[in-house]
């Protein structure tokens, strides 16, 4: 079973053929603890990218240090079809991060909490590492960044954990880590 952070469509159904479940598939222990691990690398990785794309919009650096095509690559992955980041004018970098933008708070919480609660296929152990991830990304963008990200990443890492949440609740689990 293949798990990629790299994502064709953030709007996927759980009910996807793609995604299977504990219900459609038996898993050895080492399996599922394999899906766990990947499951919390690929949110990391996400929630790190979707910050530093937002921060370096926000602070109008647009020099990105990642590898040019491999950051293309998840920009398209994300759905985003419009001008290359490095050549955006400040007034068009401010307009991808405004409330209704493409990078504002509301549509990149809702991407990095669906990658999340996709991939989880409704399985409480991966929510909860898909969630773990989310917040060691923050905290690697954090590191990067070299100290507190933007209000704007504060605020969407906030909004996304809450949409994680939500969903936990609805399915009936705990949001406390039982664990702990």
């Amino acid at each position: 079973m293949q798990i990629s952070p790299n994502i064709v469509s953030t709007t996927a159904s759980l009910n996807s053929n793609t995604v299977k479940t504990n219900f459609t598939e038996k898993l050895s222990k080492q399996e599922a603890t394999e899906i766990r691990a990947k499951i919390t690398e690929n949110a990391n990785a996400f929630a790190l990218k979707s910050v530093n794309i937002q921060g370096s919009l926000v602070s109008k650096q647009v020099s990105i240090k990642e590898e040019y095509s491999d950051f293309q690559t998840f920009l398209s992955d994300i759905g985003y079809e419009g001008k290359p980041i490095a050549e955006l004018s400040q007034e068009e970098a401010g307009a991808l991060v405004a409330e209704d933008g493409f990078f504002g708070i509301e549509q990149t919480s809702e991407r990095v909490a669906n990658f999340v609660i996709t991939g989880s296929g409704g399985d409480e152990n991966r929510l909860r590492s898909g969630r773990e991830g989310m917040l060691q990304g923050f905290k690697d963008a954090e590191s990067m960044w070299g100290g507190t990200l933007p209000d704007i990443s504060q605020k969407t890492m906030k909004a996304a954990l809450e949409l994680v949440d939500k969903e936990m609740n609805r399915l009936g689990f705990s949001i406390l880590n039982q664990e702990a």
